[in-house]
C-alpha cells in the first residue's frame, strides 16, 4: 500500500503485465526532464503533474480521456506523485486506475538496471 491509499501494482506485476501484453495504459506523470534520466521506452503515454495540476483533466492524452474504465497504472519516480494522480483520477471518474508502487526507481532495482536511475 502507498501513502494515498490508492490501489497500486507492484513493479513485478507491472512487469509482468508488460511482458503478457496486456491491455493497459502506462501513464507516466514525471515532467520532461526527468525523462530523460530514466524511463520505460515505447508505449508509454506522459502527463507532467505540473500540466496537470495547471490544465486539468483536457492536459491527459487522448488514449486515457477515451475510456474513464480502461486500466490505467500511473508511474512516477518514487511512487508519490502517482498516487496522488491516481487518487484524483478516481475522484474525476476513472474506475480502473492503479498506482505503480515504488515507481520507476523500484522499477530499474527491481526489475531493469537498464531503465536508469537519478
Amino acid at each position: 500500500m502507498n501513502p494515498y491509499g490508492v490501489p497500486g501494482l507492484s513493479v513485478q506485476e507491472v512487469a509482468q503485465k508488460r511482458e503478457n501484453g496486456d491491455n493497459f495504459i502506462l501513464l507516466d506523470v514525471r515532467e520532461p526532464n526527468e525523462l530523460l534520466y530514466a524511463n520505460l521506452g515505447s508505449g508509454v503515454l506522459t502527463a507532467p503533474l505540473s500540466k496537470l495540476a495547471r490544465q486539468g483533466p483536457e492536459s491527459l492524452p487522448e488514449a486515457v480521456l477515451a475510456d474513464k474504465d480502461a486500466e490505467i497504472v500511473v508511474l512516477c519516480h518514487h511512487g508519490n506523485r502517482s498516487a496522488q494522480v491516481t487518487a484524483w483520477l478516481r475522484q474525476q471518474g476513472w474506475t480502473n486506475v492503479l498506482n505503480m508502487d515504488g515507481g520507476i526507481d523500484a522499477y530499474a532495482i527491481a526489475v531493469d538496471p537498464s531503465v536508469g536511475r537519478y
